[in-house]
């Protein structure tokens, strides 16, 4: 609650539509929001397995053309960004489509940045940097995880410095955003895990947040219930529609939780092992969090000791501190069941990456300059945040 004078603002899409069969919708909210023929940004993955035509079609039944950008990369790029505006500019596009998780809405935000606003991406690096609306964007999400479809948060990967760009503009928060479970049920389960991490962590990392209210609050706790009830049963079967449906919840309401309370240094970190290894960032975050949170726990121990109780586990007769240990343990044994690595290392090997002690130094300066750990409960020193690196390798 407030304790000095300062105003709160509240960020979500215009609309958003959840439920199954909601992407039909797609053809019909991109006309209402005054867009003719989109530009749909996706990644190689989603055209792989016949989604991006999936859509397509949809567009083409409703008479309705589209040019598609399928170049986006897991850590998207400055370049895929530039890439993006020159086709959006050469093919006459008047609107943006985003199909898929994080990658596709953060590459697609990107564009439409740039295109609004002209110059660069990395002129937008920081707080609100831009001036003018994006174009009419409509966000399709197939990942329960990184809320990127809902949010005001666009993250890009600087290739010349290796350092992922936070770019934080009420602007970019998408015009309409769609969750639909069909479109989820055929995520593999180490992505399934991995998206469902990085949603516990904006959920948990908003519920600390130095910029937490009421609002965020009740959002942090019904996305930690819906994902401590839903999340291994989803990753153990892909079709279980209900698992899916109620990540789909988890993940909006974490989005909401963490797109106005911020975040913490569980992404500032996260961030640089993105932008410095190509790693996959639920992964990272998932890895980080306990450690992160150890660290975090003396600054909000009756919020660690609540959120314990939201992941199952039984507080009775306990005292606060040990409560609080609760939830560092519940965090743990989930990452545990799906399958997630237990180190940085492990994680590195699992993609082909040596991560590397003598990067730590680098990765720390990187990650205190990052604008998400502004609101971490928490002030590490240099000295702390390389020691979190370290115990995380």
């Amino acid at each position: 609650m407030a304790v000095r004078e300062e105003v709160n603002g509240f960020y979500i899409p215009s609309v958003t539509l959840l439920g199954i069969g909601a992407h039909k919708e797609i053809p019909a909210k991109i006309r209402a929001l005054g867009g003719k023929k989109p530009l749909l940004v996706t990644d190689k993955g989603i055209t792989a397995i016949g989604m991006t035509q999936q859509i397509v079609d949809l567009l083409a039944s409703e008479e309705m053309d589209c040019v598609v950008y399928d170049e986006t990369i897991p850590n998207p790029t400055d370049t895929n960004v530039h890439d993006g505006v020159d086709i959006y500019r050469k093919e006459g596009c008047d609107s943006l489509i985003t199909l898929g998780g994080g990658s596709s809405h953060d590459c697609g935000k990107g564009v439409g940045l740039v295109i609004a606003n002209g110059g660069k991406i990395h002129d937008y690096e920081g707080v609100d940097k831009s001036t003018n609306p994006m174009p009419p964007y409509v966000a399709v999400n197939t990942t329960a995880g990184t809320a990127s479809e809902m949010t005001r948060f666009c993250i890009i990967t600087d290739t010349s410095r290796k350092v992922k760009m936070a770019i934080v503009d009420w602007r970019v928060t998408p015009g309409i955003a769609l969750d639909d479970p069909l479109l989820m049920l055929g995520m593999p389960p180490a992505l399934t895990a991995a998206t469902g991490m990085d949603a516990l962590t904006h959920a948990v990392e908003a519920y600390v947040s130095t910029a937490a209210t009421p609002l965020t609050d009740a959002c942090a706790e019904k996305a930690i219930k819906l994902i401590a009830k839903h999340l291994r049963a989803a990753v153990a079967n892909g079709q279980d529609i209900e698992a899916r449906d109620g990540m789909c919840y988890a993940q909006y309401l974490a989005g909401m939780a963490f797109n106005n309370a911020s975040l913490g240094h569980v992404h500032a970190m996260a961030h640089q092992l993105g932008g410095f290894y190509d790693l996959p960032h639920g992964e990272c975050n998932a890895i980080l969090l306990p450690h992160v949170e150890k660290f975090n726990m003396i600054a909000k121990m009756d919020r660690f000791a609540e959120m314990a109780v939201w992941m199952g586990e039984d507080i009775s007769g306990l005292s606060v501190r040990e409560a609080a240990e609760k939830c560092l343990k519940a965090i743990r044994e989930l990452s545990a069941d799906i399958g997630i690595p237990k180190g940085l290392k492990a994680l590195g090997e699992r993609y082909g990456k040596k991560v590397s002690t003598k990067d730590i130094p680098t990765m720390t300066a990187n990650a205190q300059k990052d604008a998400c750990g502004l609101t971490n409960p928490r002030c590490p020193t240099d000295k702390d945040v390389m020691a979190i690196y370290e115990a995380a390798m």
